[in-house]
């Protein structure tokens, strides 16, 4: 496996205290969706039409690699792995 280079990583250049912000926020987000916390599916309707959102599982294991990107890019961990599938 290649050693991670963060000079390469897209998320290069950005300050650091963004991603650590960003990292906390999406910490978080992943503590309440794999938790419960977080709604999977949420619709509405008003004059203007009908909305909607959906988590699904698939989007617990985006966030997961994107936050080991973000650790990663900062040097918290050596390098951003691949997420472990959730099934049910």
């Amino acid at each position: 496996m290649a050693r991670f280079d963060p000079s390469l990583s897209i998320l290069a250049g950005m300050d650091t205290s963004v991603l650590r912000q960003q990292l906390s926020l999406m910490q978080q987000d992943y503590l309440d969706l794999s938790s419960g916390r977080k709604v999977e599916s949420a619709s509405y309707a008003q004059g203007d039409g009908a909305k909607s959102v959906k988590y699904t599982v698939a989007t617990i294991g985006q966030l997961a690699m994107a936050i080991r990107q973000i650790q990663a890019q900062l040097g918290i961990i050596p390098s951003p792995r691949r997420a472990i599938g959730v099934r049910f």
